[in-house]
């Protein structure tokens, strides 16, 4: 795939070239309905997407890219054709999803470092068949087939037909996307995770009805995500009945075909949790990456509906950090950790690994001397999947694989106090006044909620503040059982089980609210453009402070100053 330039899928395209220094993610950085940037931290915010030659890297963030763009494809605002320089799977799902199913093909290209320079440079382009033209640039594109992917005779069984229409469609795109990612083969996986499920646009449900329709079912334990709403409660929430109603059709088309209803971004947390070296097939970026680098499982980082297509055949592109090769670390991040810090260290710490390995396995030294809990590294994870498009990093001295040694030659990269503390200030540039205080980006677990009952130490949360934790139903049925959810619910705590704070919307999310609080570097990245509101980040114990005081803290923790 590195030596020559490729077309993925074929479409007639013109248009004017924007170039994106660096990977976007579509989910959480591109308005589903319009096209134009969202990502308040991204180089191309404000710009305009729609019918246009988008050049990037490789995408990033989000496995729910590949949904946002089936919307803009469905509702016309697409990009004409998505031109990649490295390896990309959640956006080349989405093009393929839009024009296999729907009938709305983009052109899809991966270009060698030296084309994709060279159309860079160039103001204009058309694609037409196999050929990109621009100015003086004129490109033969080698398309993608399946000729060279070995199949088995259950794969070939099915792409026959003979499992019917809707397992015959998912080993067609299977077998696409590994021809694509230039794997050798499919490989079997154990379980699964569904990630399209969060109605934050049609697409998603117009998706999963339509191959609930076909009768497609999943072939391997599998559960799903969170959603956009509480399934049971909704009704008593104000939600409007319109919205309510297409979510929970939207989780019942994926129960329907056979999926565990565990509406959980947090699958490791009790309630599906793979042993070392176990190959799977999830989605959902922070699920992926805790359970590749903590759980020292094996995933790709699988886009939406591709995820669907992997549990109704139980197979899997074999590729990426599947391999050996892949999950060796390809640069080393040496932490300059400031003593004394609390659990806010973490969030910072992923955020600004991923953005010095955006497309990279890291290996994360200096670490191994905090003793970081499942929660600090869950928060590390989750926090690197917003600015990296890796599936897996390393800490040495602490993760199943921190001992590996990294390739030869791989660069050494520094993380210093001052740096952690410029992410802090980019996380921290809302007023400090608080009416909103958001924790559960992932799902809490239930040591956050003891935590965060801990440290408001008997006091109530001011009347001007919603504090709101997120959680899995096992999470809230512990917390039940223990008499904490009872503890926290008449200190003015709301505990709120099935969505999480990426899928959260009004009224749910208090309209009131101008600045909200939280404790999650994914949140605190993607807040400014899913909730339009002002943010402010820190630990568990400031969040806590917060939701008491209805403030901040203006200065950065004594740690870090």
């Amino acid at each position: 795939m590195q030596d020559m330039d490729r077309i993925i899928l074929t479409a007639k395209a013109e248009g004017t070239v924007l170039v994106c220094a660096e990977g976007l993610s579509f989910w959480g950085g591109v308005d589903p309905d319009t096209g134009r940037v969202i990502d308040a931290h991204h180089p191309a915010h404000g710009a305009d997407l729609a019918g246009r030659i988008v050049l990037m890297p490789t995408s990033r963030g989000s496995c729910s890219g590949s949904g946002v763009l089936l919307q803009l494809a469905l509702s016309g605002h697409a990009p004409a054709a998505l031109v990649f320089r490295e390896a990309e799977e959640v956006l080349t799902l989405g093009a393929l999803i839009a024009a296999r199913m729907f009938d709305r093909p983009l052109a899809v290209l991966r270009l060698t470092p030296d084309s994709y320079a060279a159309l860079a440079r160039e103001p204009r382009a058309t694609i037409t068949g196999n050929r990109l033209i621009a100015g003086a640039l004129d490109l033969p594109l080698t398309p993608v087939t399946q000729d060279d992917l070995a199949l088995d005779a259950n794969d070939h069984a099915r792409l026959s037909g003979a499992s019917g229409r809707a397992v015959q469609l998912a080993q067609e795109i299977l077998g696409t996307m590994a021809a694509a990612q230039g794997a050798a083969r499919l490989i079997d996986v154990t379980r699964g995770h569904i990630d399209g499920c969060i109605l934050a646009h049609d697409a998603n449900l117009i998706f999963a009805e339509a191959m609930a329709d076909m009768g497609a079912e999943v072939a391997i334990p599998t559960t799903i995500n969170a959603i956009s709403v509480d399934r049971q409660g909704w009704r008593d929430q104000g939600v409007p009945p319109l919205f309510g109603s297409k979510a929970s059709r939207l989780a019942e088309a994926y129960v329907t075909m056979g999926v565990t209803p565990t509406f959980t971004c947090a699958p490791y947390q009790g309630v599906s949790v793979p042993a070392q070296g176990e190959v799977i097939g999830w989605s959902e970026s922070n699920a992926v990456i805790y359970a590749n680098s903590v759980l020292g499982a094996r995933t790709a980082k699988h886009p939406d509906y591709l995820d669907l297509f992997i549990a109704m055949t139980g197979r899997a592109p074999e590729t990426g950090v599947y391999l050996d090769a892949n999950r060796v670390a390809q640069v080393v991040i040496e932490i300059d950790a400031p003593a004394g810090a609390d659990d806010a260290l973490w969030p910072l710490l992923g955020w600004l690994a991923g953005l010095r390995a955006p497309d990279t396995v890291p290996l994360l030294h200096g670490l191994d001397g905090l003793s970081p809990t499942p929660d600090d590294l869950r928060a590390l994870c989750a926090a690197f999947g917003t600015t990296s498009a890796s599936a897996l990093l390393h800490v040495a001295g602490v993760t199943p694989e921190g001992d590996l040694q990294p390739r030869p030659g791989a660069p050494v990269l520094r993380i210093t106090k001052s740096d952690i503390a410029a992410a802090w200030a980019e996380f921290n540039q809302g007023p400090e006044a608080v009416e909103l205080v958001a924790i559960g980006s992932p799902h809490a677990s239930l040591s956050e909620l003891r935590a965060f009952d801990t440290a408001l130490a008997g006091r109530s949360c001011a009347p001007c503040v919603a504090a709101i934790l997120t959680v899995g139903r096992d999470v809230l049925e512990a917390a039940r059982a223990d008499g904490l959810l009872d503890h926290l619910q008449k200190a003015g705590v709301q505990i709120i089980p099935d969505l999480c704070w990426c899928s959260i919307t009004e009224p749910v999310f208090p309209p009131g609210a101008r600045t909200l609080m939280t404790n999650s570097g994914k949140y605190a990245h993607y807040a400014p453009g899913l909730s339009a509101r002002a943010v402010r980040f820190g630990g568990i114990a400031a969040c806590a402070e917060a939701a008491v005081t209805g403030r901040a803290e203006p200065a950065p923790p004594v740690w870090l100053s």
